[in-house]
């Protein structure tokens, strides 16, 4: 069957192809060129690609994995609250009072409570925080308040 000038240019584009992907020398290629437009049959044409691939060459594409299901993910976790500061400053405080002698313990006694109201209405973390802070701020309280109680007793019964 004789060939048209439409099969003349695919069998060149082949060519082109081959070329381009290294699979042909450049003297083996442009006497194949040659050749393919001197080419009156599809046997001629033919003869000059056999040998090389007559379209995009299958590559191995490895396909991503398969996605997880929704229905197996973990539901997504909210974002965590902060921390209450006022809380925070109320632990401090009530650590503190060992150091100051008992002086940051009303400071820790009003932060822990305040920090505890707005704990309640915000629903931040630190509820731990501001009741540590309350219970060493009121034990440094009691200290001071015991030991003014006492000196006052023995003033007492000095006289």
């Amino acid at each position: 069957m004789r060939a048209s000038h439409a099969d003349r240019e695919r069998a060149v584009d082949v060519l082109k192809a081959g070329f381009a992907e290294g699979r042909l020398p450049q003297h083996e290629y442009e006497q194949r060129i040659g050749r393919a437009y001197q080419a009156q049959t599809h046997g001629e044409l033919q003869m000059l690609v056999a040998d090389l691939p007559q379209g995009p060459v299958p590559q191995a594409q490895f396909a991503p994995p398969p996605a997880v299901p929704q229905t197996f993910m973990p539901a997504p976790m909210p974002p965590p609250m902060p921390t209450n500061g006022t809380a925070t400053g109320a632990l401090i405080c009530g650590i503190l009072t060992m150091a100051t002698g008992g002086l940051t313990g009303i400071p820790a006694v009003i932060l822990g409570h305040k920090a505890r109201a707005e704990i309640r209405r915000s629903g931040e973390r630190g509820d731990g925080q501001a009741l540590a802070g309350l219970v060493l701020g009121w034990l440094s309280i009691g200290g001071w308040a015991f030991f003014l109680f006492m000196m006052m007793l023995a003033v007492l019964a000095r006289a």
